[in-house]
Order: structure tokens, then sequence, then C-alpha cells
């Protein structure tokens, strides 16, 4: 039986992949920062009929020494590590780069970046122990060098995740270790996420024309955690691309908006479980 470990993954995004791989009968060990989160997504997680495991973990991605403890965790448990994602992130404050804290930008720069990277070169390691395994990274706005006031610096780390990962690709092939490297491109999904920054310590008013584009090119979670899961397992290249909101699909968006008018934003603003 398979096992995939998911940072950040006590809501959202990753709480939602989770599901998937429990459906198809992997062993899925979740982590986050907030333990009452991991809790609660483990219970949920467990309500699923699956002939594996769930296990959770508490997990500071910036703190390389966390990172190392989650890997020992899962390891211990279930021996193998098949698949890994670095899916843990935070968004910014909508401000200007010049109107952002040091303590912000690091923070920001820490989780979403650097979280990733020390997180791909500590598995890495044990993945080429093993001889098998997956490392899978999340490409988000910025990664194709779109520019927007109020996501600067979450750009800036996304982008860089394209060229680190697409880097970690390459080196992979020239030292042949078989591992597989390979990016999720979720595009825009509709989550607590678009309205929190730095970790929800601070609440985003969007505005009105971002929202209609939210509705426009939106989507829930489990939708795209459907289809990025279903990709991964199915996957056997390396330095593979598993895009949901393709060119293509963003243009059928906008073409059939005026037929298929959404407001999730509605829903966004009710209270909700934190798992949600």
């Amino acid at each position: 039986m398979k096992t995939v470990v998911i940072t950040g993954s006590a809501r959202g995004l990753g709480l939602e992949m989770a599901k998937v791989f429990r459906s198809q009968n992997y062993n899925v060990v979740i982590s986050d920062i907030n333990e009452e989160n991991l809790k609660k997504a483990e219970n949920t997680l467990n309500e699923i009929a699956s002939d594996a495991q769930v296990a959770s973990c508490k997990c500071n991605v910036t703190i390389s020494e966390d990172i190392s403890k989650l890997i020992a965790f899962a390891q211990e448990k279930f021996k193998t590590i098949d698949i890994w994602i670095n899916n843990a992130g935070v968004n910014q404050p909508e401000k200007a780069i010049w109107e952002l804290t040091e303590e912000e930008i690091n923070f920001i720069l820490d989780v979403d970046l650097k979280g990733a990277i020390m997180g791909s070169r500590l598995i890495m390691q044990e993945m080429i122990k093993q001889k098998s395994g997956a490392i899978y990274n999340i490409e988000g706005y910025g990664s194709n060098d779109a520019v927007m006031l109020g996501l600067s610096i979450y750009g800036t780390s996304k982008r860089a995740i394209t060229y680190f990962t697409e880097a970690l690709a390459k080196e992979n092939e020239v030292k042949q270790t078989g591992i597989i490297v390979g990016k999720l491109s979720p595009g825009i999904m509709i989550t607590d996420f678009i309205v929190n920054a730095v970790g929800d310590k601070e609440k985003i008013t969007l505005s009105e024309k971002t929202k209609k584009v939210y509705n426009i090119l939106g989507d829930y979670p489990d939708v795209v955690a459907n289809f990025l899961v279903n990709g991964m397992i199915k996957n056997t290249k390396n330095n593979a691309k598993i895009e949901w909101l393709t060119n293509r699909k963003a243009a059928w968006k906008f073409m059939t908006s005026a037929f298929n008018k959404r407001d999730f934003f509605k829903a966004l603003d009710k209270p909700k479980d934190d798992n949600k």
C-alpha cells in the first residue's frame, strides 16, 4: 500500500487532496502548524472508507528540523514515502511591496519558497535511498510571470518555485536518481486562502473586479484536487506539469461566463468550519 505526505494539509487544497488519496487507498500523512485544525482534518479523513491509514504530524515548514521530523514520522509509521507534496503556503496582504514589513516578506518567502526548497531537498535524500518516489511542488499566481498589485512577493515565490522545480527535475535526470519531480498547477481556487494573508493574521478585502475574475475562473478545491491527484497517480514522467486551469479552459470559461454566472463569495463570506 502506497503512502503520500502532504504539507499544509489541515484544510483547503491540501486536505481535499488527502481525501482523494484516502479514497484511492493511499496511506495519508497530513501536517500543519495548527494542531486543532490538524486533529479535525484527521477525524474527517478517518470518516472516509478505506483500507489505508491516516496519520497527522505537526510541522512548521520554515524549520528544517520540523520537516526532518515529519519525514521520520512518516517512515516510522509506513516505511516508504511514495509521494511528497510541498503544499504549505500563505497569501500576502494586499499591499505594494514598499508597504510590506520585513517580517511579512520573510514569512511569505520562508513558507511559500524556502519551505518547498527545504522539503524537496530533505525528501529527495530519502527517496534516493529507497530508490523510488515522486515530489510535487505547487505553482500559483506569478508562475507564468503575471504581475498584480497585492501579490508581488507571493508571485515572486511562485515564479521561483517553477524555476526551482524545473531545475530539480533537470538535476534529477543528470544524476539518474529515478525519482519523479513535477509541478501542480491548480489555478484559482475558492477557499479562505484568497481572503486571508500571512497565515490568517490579516484579512484581505477583494475588489469587485477581482471577485468577478475569480467567479469566472475559480473552482472549489475538491474539484481541482480530484483532477490533480488522479494526474499524480497516473504520472510516470519526470518534470511533468499537471495543470487544471489551462489556457484553453480559461478561454472557455470567459466565453461562457454570460450564461454561467456564479457567485462564490456569498458562500465564502458565511461562517464555516476551518476544514472546509
